[in-house]
């Protein structure tokens, strides 16, 4: 059973940073893409960063020159360096694997707070 567990969120002022990490355990097929959403209170679920498997990177308009999102396949883990955070960035984050065979994996999620 494939499990992803994120960790680095909590409480921040505006201005500052956080690092989250997501580790997928358990047996994993081939990981293709691997990716970062948000969901604020009362809103759908926002995409906010992916990496493909050869290191191309894509960002929401939003977070784009703030965050960057990084990998270690080896480890199976994917990382949301964060900078700059706004009031605004506050949500649940929660990260998603999939893999080359249509796997599709998602973490419970981790509190990021920005405070004003």
């Amino acid at each position: 059973q494939v499990q992803l567990v994120e960790s680095g969120g909590g409480l921040v002022q505006a201005g500052g940073s956080l690092r989250l990490s997501c580790a997928a355990s358990g047996s994993i097929f081939s990981i293709a893409t691997m990716g970062w959403y948000r969901q604020a209170p009362g809103k759908q679920r926002e995409w906010v960063a992916e990496i493909t498997s050869g290191g191309s990177t894509n960002y929401a308009d939003s977070v784009k020159g703030r965050f960057s999102i990084s990998r270690d396949n080896a480890k199976n883990t994917v990382y949301l360096q964060m900078n700059s955070l706004k009031p605004e960035d506050t949500s649940v984050y929660h990260c998603r694997i999939t893999t080359y065979r249509a796997d599709d994996y998602w973490g419970q999620g981790t509190q990021v707070t920005v405070s004003s």
